[in-house]
Order: C-alpha cells, then sequence, then structure tokens
C-alpha cells in the first residue's frame, strides 16, 4: 500500500466513485480532487485536497482550466531518476502515484462544452508514465485495483494493461469529436474509425476463428436498436445474414417476408397478408430455406409464426411479435429471435467497411433506387410485368453477384447467385423454379428475369425464351446491348434499362 501515496481524482461519471475512495481514504492514501468530484466526496464526509490547493491558482474560465499547472502533470510525469527527484524538490512538487478520470460525455451531449481538455490532458500523461503511475480511466477495473493496492501487486504488466486502455479511451473519445465535427465530410483523409465492442461472439464463420461484434459509432446504429427477445448467442454469420435479410425485407412498403441462406436471398415475396409472404417466399426455395433467417417488416402474428414452426429456422427478426407468436417461438429455445425498427441514414447514405489484407475498403451503402425505366425493345413491358421487373431487381440489389432474379408478381421463383459466369446464375435460377410445388394459380402469372448487372451476350435472352421469361430488366451498357434487344424483339420479350448496376461481392 506504501506505493500509492496521492491520487489525483477527476470524474464526469461517479460511478462507483464513492466505495473507491471511502477504501483508499481508509488506507491514508492522500486525495486530491477537482472542483465537482471534490464536493461530491466532501459531501459524503470524504477528507479531500480540492486542486487549486495544490496549483495556488484558481479553477478558471468556467472550471476549463484547473489541472493544466506544472505542480499536477510534474507530479504525475517525474520518472524516478535523480534528475526528476531534484526538479522537483527544487519547485515544491509532490509526486502523484495515481490518476483516476473519466470525461465529460460527449457522446451522449454533442457540443463544445462536454470536450475534455484536462482530464484528457491528466490520463495521457499518466499512461504515458505508467510504470510510475497508475492511470485509472475504466470504472470496471476499480475493484481490481484496489485489491491490486491491498495485496501491492500493482506490477508492471498490469500499470501496462491500463496505460493501454487509457489511450484507447482517449483515441475513442477524440475520434467521437472529430465524428461529429466532420460529420458531412465521408471520405476524409484521416477517417478516424471509432469502434466499440458490443458483445463476444460465439466464433467466427468458423468454429476456429474468434470474432467479436463491435459498433461503429453511429447515432442511428441497427446495432443499437436490435433487441434479442430469446434463443442461442448470436454468431458472426448470423449477423452477417440478419443484416442483409433486414435491408431487403426494408426496400418493401407492402407486407414482406424476406428468407437469407449464407449472405443471399433464397425467397422473397409481398403479399396483402405476412403469412402468405412467408408461405410463398418458402416455395421459391423450400430446401434452402432449412437453417435460414427470415425477416418481416410487420408485426409477426399467430398465423405467420404457426408456418415458421413447421422447419429449422436460426433467425427471425421483425420489428415486434404478437403474444401468441411469441408463445409459439418459445417452444424452440435455441431459436433466436430478434426485434429492431428501420434505421434512417439522412440524405447522404451510410459508409460500408470491409478488411481487406492490411487495409479497409470504404464505400458508401447500395441505397439508390431505380427511378426511371427505359424500354428498349419493340414491345413494352405490361403493368403487371412492370411491377414485377421493380420487385426483382430490388431483390437483385441483395443477391452475390453474378445475379438473376426469376419473379411472378411479386414473389422470387428462383434465384441464381455468386457464379463466375452468368449464364450459370440463370439455369440456377431456373432449376431452383422447374424444383418448386406452385399453385396453379402461378402458372397464368407473367415471368419476369432481373440481372444484376447489363448481359454481356445473348445467351441469357436465348435461354429465357425457352422457358415463357415475357419481360427482362437489366442495367444495360454492354458493348453488345444491340444483340440482347434483337434478341428480345424477335421472341417478343420486353426489356427495360435501368442505368443502374448492383454488384453485391
Amino acid at each position: 500500500m506504501n506505493k500509492i501515496n496521492t491520487v489525483i481524482i477527476s470524474v464526469s461519471d461517479k460511478t462507483g466513485i464513492k466505495d473507491f475512495v471511502e477504501k483508499i481514504s481508509g488506507w491514508g492514501i492522500k486525495i486530491i480532487a477537482t472542483g465537482g468530484t471534490a464536493s461530491f466526496l466532501k459531501s459524503l464526509g470524504i477528507s479531500v485536497v480540492n486542486v487549486e490547493r495544490i496549483t495556488g491558482f484558481p479553477e478558471i474560465l468556467d472550471g476549463r482550466v484547473k489541472t493544466l499547472h506544472p505542480n499536477i502533470h510534474a507530479g504525475v510525469l517525474a520518472d524516478k531518476n535523480k534528475k526528476h527527484e531534484i526538479e522537483l524538490k527544487k519547485h515544491g512538487i509532490d509526486r502523484i502515484d495515481m490518476v483516476v478520470v473519466n470525461f465529460y460525455p460527449f457522446e451522449k451531449k454533442p457540443g463544445k462544452n462536454q470536450i475534455d481538455i484536462g482530464g484528457v490532458a491528466l490520463l495521457r500523461a499518466s499512461a504515458k508514465n505508467y510504470e510510475n503511475v497508475v492511470p485509472v480511466c475504466d470504472i470496471k477495473d476499480y475493484q481490481e485495483v484496489l485489491e491490486r493496492i491491498k495485496s501491492d501487486k500493482l506490477d508492471k504488466s498490469f500499470r501496462k494493461t491500463l496505460a493501454a486502455k487509457a489511450f484507447e479511451t482517449t483515441s475513442y473519445y477524440d475520434s467521437v469529436i472529430s465524428a461529429h465535427l466532420s460529420n458531412k465530410e465521408q471520405f476524409r483523409d484521416i477517417m478516424p474509425l471509432t469502434l466499440k465492442k458490443s458483445l463476444d461472439l460465439r466464433y467466427g464463420e468458423n468454429p476456429h476463428q474468434k470474432a467479436a461484434l463491435y459498433e461503429i459509432r453511429n447515432k442511428s446504429s441497427f446495432i443499437k436498436h436490435l433487441n434479442q427477445i430469446q434463443g442461442k448467442d448470436m454468431s458472426y454469420n448470423n449477423y452477417l445474414d440478419i443484416v442483409s435479410a433486414f435491408d431487403l425485407v426494408h426496400e418493401f412498403e407492402e407486407p414482406c417476408c424476406v428468407i437469407v441462406k449464407h449472405g443471399s436471398p433464397c425467397g422473397v415475396s409481398v403479399a396483402k397478408r405476412l403469412s402468405d409472404a412467408y408461405h410463398n417466399a418458402f416455395l421459391c426455395d423450400s430446401v434452402s430455406a432449412y437453417g435460414g433467417i427470415l425477416a418481416f417488416n410487420r408485426r409477426v402474428d399467430i398465423d405467420t409464426a404457426l408456418l415458421t414452426d413447421k422447419i429449422f429456422t436460426e433467425c427471425i427478426i421483425a420489428p415486434s411479435y404478437s403474444e401468441s407468436s411469441l408463445g409459439i417461438f418459445s417452444k424452440k429455445k435455441n431459436l433466436r429471435i430478434l426485434s429492431s425498427r428501420p434505421v434512417k441514414t439522412g440524405s447522404v447514405p451510410a459508409l460500408q467497411f470491409s478488411s481487406v489484407a492490411d487495409g479497409m475498403l470504404v464505400q458508401q451503402k447500395d441505397d439508390l433506387v431505380v427511378k426511371s425505366l427505359k424500354v428498349v425493345t419493340s414491345k413494352k413491358p405490361s403493368r403487371k410485368e412492370l411491377a414485377s421487373l421493380k420487385f426483382a431487381y430490388t431483390v437483385a440489389k441483395y443477391v452475390k453477384s453474378n445475379a438473376i432474379v426469376l419473379a411472378k408478381r411479386c414473389n422470387t421463383v428462383g434465384i441464381g447467385a455468386g457464379q463466375m459466369s452468368r449464364i450459370d446464375s440463370l439455369k440456377i435460377a431456373l432449376e431452383k423454379m422447374k424444383t418448386a410445388n406452385r399453385p396453379s394459380d402461378f402458372m397464368n402469372m407473367p415471368l419476369v428475369l432481373a440481372s444484376d448487372a447489363f448481359l454481356p451476350f445473348r445467351d441469357i435472352v436465348d435461354l429465357a425464351a425457352e422457358y415463357g421469361i415475357s419481360s427482362v430488366i437489366q442495367p444495360g451498357g454492354s458493348i453488345r446491348d444491340m444483340d440482347s434487344i434483337n434478341a428480345c424483339n424477335s421472341y417478343g420479350i420486353s426489356m427495360v434499362f435501368t442505368a443502374l448496376r448492383h454488384f453485391r461481392h
């Protein structure tokens, strides 16, 4: 205990500080505190030395200047060498052995008066000199620090760990302020990435990979609004899938169900009733739906819950659930039930981050929607075909490239994803369509095709014609566009261009 003689404390968040200070005060450790902290501790009957007693100067500028003084910082920064000892003695400065600091809550109350200067400087100084000073900035560390003071085990390794946490804390704090001040500049030369761990995950993409979920500091963060109601802990892959499913399902205003497997939708449907939307989405690829992720854009009712209960599902995400539906889901203890609401990102698209080698790729999220279509064939799509085309093209935006989506009305009937050639994606989508057990009323609906990128050859149209596809939607822009257009005209197929590509890797 003799190694800690003097502690300076300046905390905005006073959680746990009462018990901490009562303990060290009882051990005879001298306590220096700044204005608000000193008043709080004195009100508890704890003996405290106000910081101005040490500096010989009052707090000024509404408390902005109080610890920024040689009598404080020299006491924190001094090494235990002869030169420093002489200098401290010459100027009548006492050592400070521990710094306990947390900052003004800028993240909760952004504004210039919430930008901490003195606290950050104190913490950085103590962290720099961790071999001689103990830097404490995390309330969760109070108990271990007390135990180590009592047992005289404030070793260098522990101090170094606290110093690392101190610099992580100041870095995070600075990056939050930077992001707030620069919120209109998306691609800055220096982009502080403010990550805060939300939880450790069971594992990564595979069981041998460790993983954790970090929140990127954002007021409208999806993670902040995500609530797990029941089920096993989420895995790395679960999060990837629910984000994809959640984003797609909220592209539609009408009741919608999206089923996702390994990052791509395997069934999507829009219907008047949510249960019908699930049923139709499931029919698109009932094999792949097993062990999939379900997303809904409406409150899940008992009818929908009863249908989903028939097969194994990993996760379900929706805005809310009826009590009766939760009763159905509760019988499957491992089934993950989550709720969240759509997150508005503002007029500027949100940024997406992907790690690559030793760097990071950053891009705007693909939030654009098709506003105008250009008919490029002699035949124009009917009103029903046009609605199906828009639906299919929206789904294609979320399908791994090369992507082909086949749809009837607002229901997917075949999806081909992630192939190296577009024609192979179409063949997969057609095979999925052939194996689906569809009701007879689907037979008379127009069948349309959506491609996430342009058609490089006419082979897509040739194969589409064999299966009665009546209309095609694609971005256009190939040097061979006319080959596909001429093929459509010869088969009596309508084709529209979007001038908007949706690659998804």
